[in-house]
């Protein structure tokens, strides 16, 4: 065999002439060698064309004991490269000489496999993982891969991009290999007595704390539409241990096919009518064919299985009956009917999500008036034998204190405004004793204006597709019939009236609908209502005012609805003359009474329904509304009492909860 001498190697790069045929051997023998020397010794020994960075500095100490090939002898100097810091990355028919720290910003081959992959050459490798996150596998590989070079995590296809040696990244390629599992397989087993939804339970809570490995955990899930148990483990002893315990509590009831649901949520006596009306419905038929249709044999048992019969009336077909007091539902039916009944008892055994309604009601009222009257009188006293006085025309307009001759003969019952009467005297009218006073003329001017606002925010929580009522106000009682005695009669009989008492006042009455959307389907009725002054003595009754609203509307979670609006604009207009005087220019106005009178009414609702869903919605909500409250009372000048007056109880502080988890508010004194 042929040898070659390194340093001959070396001596023949400057000579540019080599020293060997293809296919020789070669001993390498640098013994403190500068790396530019050697580089270019390995370069003429294996043909390649290499260049070194300019930051490439330093010796080499490369000794063979035996010849080895020149692509063996490229291996050996790419290694003793990597023990001073630096590597060569190859491209297009030249190779490059560079620190490591720079390697990866190169074209180093990528995803090079077996064939192209080069123990101490930088490559960069992509892993697609299919079973761990890319994200938790990150901090496993990174304290793998060297320092100068990388490691990155793509989560959106859940891809690991590792940049480093080839030797390296094929040995994290096997270490991602045994991690990357899949965590145990699913097993199904089919029942035929007990009902998947009532086992599913016991199993998991058996089988919760018994595995503190990873490998020993086991998830249990129950099937309704076959009754079939789901039980996933990385254990195969744990997978025995759940079929023998299936198999054992697979059996048929020993109670007469009689099961007991105690339920959450949902109330025990509506349930049952729902339950009764499918048994009704279905005959016990079809709830049997659906629940016995993915039934095979029982590897549990180790049998084969029956299909029970049953028969297709309803009587045969179960019964249910509720119990109000525990709250819970007695089936007496047989498995197959148990087991397609019990799902939907779960499915309507859920807690009910709430909605809260806060309201702004304004009715807003002004009203208007204005009279205008000239009344006059013309009386004298002839001197009659009788002394008795003639009173000699005049106008004579309104009623009550606005009438001239109510006036007269009260003064003190002019009615309200500016009256201004010219009076001479006392008179006494023919027919009576009583003198009057001589009131010439009264002229009254009158301009009213009253206006309500009434406002309130009356706040309701109630259970979705329940109705919820609130009234603010009075009860107030009417007459609906009388009774009396008007004929003659030998017995006593006592008159009596019969009396019907009705709301007046504000009233708001709500029944929301939460869609699958979140959207609040409302039906609203609203009113407000009011007890008419001047008829709170009439003997038929009182007359009351009366605003309402009436309607469905859909609003969307924390929205805002407007309801009403409608102005009501009324106007009336009373003219009280003397026929032609009253209607001459300017002087007519002294034989004219003028009244006028305008009323406005409007009445606007604003709703805001929110839906409360857990125990933190409404918490919150009663959190403000506490604080509230007590700031109310805590405020200055909110404690004065009168003398005598007993001290009102204080409302304990609100102080979050920091110990009770799932409580967010306790009360503290």
């Amino acid at each position: 065999m042929k040898r070659a001498v390194a340093v001959l190697a070396a001596m023949a790069c400057f000579a540019g002439k080599p020293v060997w045929a293809a296919g020789d051997e070669v001993t390498l023998d640098f013994v403190n060698a500068d790396i530019d020397t050697v580089v270019r010794a390995v370069g003429k020994m294996t043909k390649r064309n290499l260049i070194v960075d300019p930051r490439v500095k330093g010796t080499l100490y490369i000794v063979t004991n035996k010849p080895v090939a020149p692509a063996l002898g490229y291996q050996i100097l790419l290694s003793a490269l990597r023990l001073q810091g630096y590597t060569i990355v190859d491209g297009d028919g030249v190779s490059i000489v560079l620190p490591e720290a720079d390697a990866k910003l190169h074209a180093t081959p990528v995803n090079p496999g077996k064939a192209g992959a080069r123990g101490d050459q930088p490559v960069t490798q992509t892993f697609t993982l299919r079973y761990e996150s890319a994200t938790q596998m990150l901090p496993i590989v990174r304290p793998l891969v060297s320092a100068n070079n990388t490691v990155n995590a793509y989560a959106n296809n859940n891809t690991l991009v590792v940049t480093d040696y080839a030797e390296n990244v094929e040995r994290i390629g096997r270490i991602i290999q045994a991690i990357d599992l899949p965590h145990g397989e699913v097993e199904a087993i089919p029942l035929l007595h007990a009902s998947a939804l009532d086992i599913a339970p016991t199993i998991s809570r058996l089988f919760a704390d018994t595995g503190t490995e990873a490998n020993q955990k086991v998830s249990v899930a129950a099937d309704t539409r076959g009754n079939l148990l789901l039980v996933r483990t990385d254990s195969p002893s744990r997978l025995s241990a759940v079929r023998q315990l299936v198999a054992t509590m697979d059996r048929e009831n020993g109670t007469g096919n009689i099961h007991l649901i105690y339920l959450k949520n949902a109330e025990a006596t509506k349930v049952a009518q729902t339950l009764r009306a499918i048994l009704a419905g279905d005959g016990g038929s079809n709830l049997q064919s659906a629940s016995t249709a993915g039934a095979g044999s029982n590897p549990a048992s180790g049998g084969a299985t029956t299909t029970p019969s049953m028969s297709a009336t309803s009587s045969s077909g179960g019964m249910v009956q509720a119990d109000a007091v525990s709250n819970a539902l007695i089936i007496t039916a047989s498995e197959a009917v148990y087991n397609n009944l019990r799902q939907v008892v779960d499915g309507l055994d859920r807690r009910r999500a709430q909605v809260q309604v806060e309201a702004l009601i304004a009715e807003i009222s002004a009203d208007r008036a204005a009279e205008l009257g000239i009344q006059w009188q013309s009386a004298k006293t002839p001197t009659g034998a009788n002394g008795s006085s003639v009173v000699f025309g005049g106008t004579n307009f309104g009623t009550g204190g606005s009438n001239i001759l109510t006036a007269a003969s009260s003064i003190g019952s002019v009615a309200q405004g500016l009256n201004v009467a010219i009076a001479g005297g006392t008179i006494t009218l023919p027919g009576s004793s009583t003198p009057i006073i001589n009131l010439s003329m009264l002229a009254r001017a009158l301009e009213a204006y009253s206006g309500t606002n009434i406002l309130s925010t009356p706040n309701i929580i109630t259970l979705d597709n329940e109705e919820a009522k609130i009234v603010v106000g009075q009860n107030v009682p009417f007459v609906t019939g009388q009774y009396t005695n008007t004929g003659s009669s030998s017995t006593t009989v006592n008159p009596f009236q019969t009396i019907s008492r009705q709301d007046v006042g504000l009233t708001l009455r709500i029944k929301p609908q939460i869609s699958e959307g979140g959207t609040v389907r409302m039906q609203i009725y609203q009113e407000s209502s009011s007890v008419v002054a001047s008829t709170a003595s009439n003997a038929a009754g009182p007359t009351t005012k009366k605003r309402s609203i009436e309607t469905s509307a859909l609003v969307d979670d924390g929205a805002i609805i407007a309801l009403g609006g409608l102005v009501e604009d009324s106007y009336a207009s009373t003219t009280e003359k003397v026929p032609l005087l009253g209607d001459v220019p300017v002087l007519g106005h002294l034989f004219r009474y003028d009244t006028r009178q305008r009323t406005k009414t409007n009445l606007v609702v604003f709703l805001r329904p929110k839906i409360l869903r857990d125990a933190e919605s409404y918490q919150s909500l009663t959190v403000d509304r506490y604080q509230q409250v007590l700031g109310e009372q805590r405020r200055p000048g909110g404690d004065r009492m009168m003398p005598g007056e007993q001290v009102p109880p204080q409302l304990p502080a609100l102080v979050p909860a920091m110990e009770t988890p799932g409580t967010s508010v306790i009360l503290e004194r």
